[in-house]
């Protein structure tokens, strides 16, 4: 059993500065708002042959690099 590294290093200060320009913040809310489940009606429609997201992103596993 091989312990996996860790593949994204950074520093909480040079990585997201608490003052966001205006690019940035809207970034970040373009991707909240893509980080969510498929709406089931969807799954209705197209007769459950799109079953999940497959683009959702997970806060600690895929860093935005922003």
């Amino acid at each position: 059993f091989r312990r996996r590294t860790c593949r994204h290093t950074f520093s909480l200060g040079t990585n997201m500065p608490s003052k966001k320009t205006f690019r940035i913040k809207a970034k970040l809310g373009k991707k909240i708002k893509q980080n969510r489940p498929i709406p089931q009606w969807i799954r209705f429609r197209t007769d459950n042959t799109i079953r999940y997201n497959s683009k959702r992103r997970h806060w600690r596993r895929t860093k935005l690099n922003i």
